[in-house]
């Protein structure tokens, strides 16, 4: 298989030979040429299907087959972003929700819980998260631009929740309330924050969508 990621609101085009697959959750395709085979499944069972809708994700996959060399299949990007390519070769990471865009055969993909309850009751949304490992080509979908850090052993960064999109699972994923009832409630940065502990990388997003729909919604009329 051959891709290419263009355009300045990213599409993911990729070329497919005879016999190749690609994976994508329902509804992410935008378009493709007329030599593919669509099977729709719950990919790794119900329970894998369950657990991908509980990360953000369609419940249902579906596996794109070429049947015919040369063939495209496209997948735009939802908002203003990056599309994002990672060769998997053995690595395990963690993402935000609903940051997976598509997949070749081979990478692994299912829900991650934080691993203490507190960390999801207390971070909400951050309480699930996409979990891949595996070989093959993963594509997947930020908001805004993205900033890389990596973090020595015992090095960490305190990150609104919506600004991360990817870290390695050698990271440990916490979260820190915020210092003072004061600062919590009219410094504007909520009352907790997600501690991330090195070592490993640690990618961040810079304009998650949670932050677009609070500068949108002001301006979205209601009825009087």
């Amino acid at each position: 298989m051959k891709f290419e990621i263009q355009g300045e609101y990213p599409v993911l085009r990729c070329m497919i030979n005879r016999g190749e697959t690609i994976i994508t959750s329902s509804g992410n395709m935008s378009w493709m040429t007329e030599g593919f085979e669509l099977e729709t499944s719950s990919q790794g069972g119900l329970f894998k299907g369950l657990s991908r809708a509980f990360s953000g994700e369609s419940m249902f996959q579906n596996r794109y087959k070429a049947t015919q060399d040369n063939q495209e299949i496209a997948f735009a990007s939802s908002l203003p972003g990056k599309i994002v390519h990672i060769g998997m070769n053995g690595r395990e990471i963690l993402t935000q929700r609903s940051a997976y865009l598509a997949s070749t055969e081979g990478v692994d993909f299912e829900v991650a819980l934080t691993k203490k309850f507190s960390t999801g009751l207390l971070g909400g949304e951050g309480f699930v998260l996409q979990r891949f490992s595996g070989r093959g080509d993963l594509f997947l979908e930020a908001d805004g631009s993205l900033v890389e850090y990596d973090l020595k052993h015992g090095e960490a960064l305190l990150v609104d929740q919506g600004n991360v999109f990817m870290f390695d699972n050698s990271v440990t994923y916490s979260i820190e309330t915020v210092k003072g009832l004061r600062n919590m409630m009219f410094g504007g940065e909520g009352a907790f924050l997600v501690k991330l502990l090195g070592p490993g990388k640690v990618t961040l997003q810079t304009m998650p969508i949670s932050n677009l729909a609070a500068k949108i919604i002001p301006y979205v009329p209601t009825k009087g």
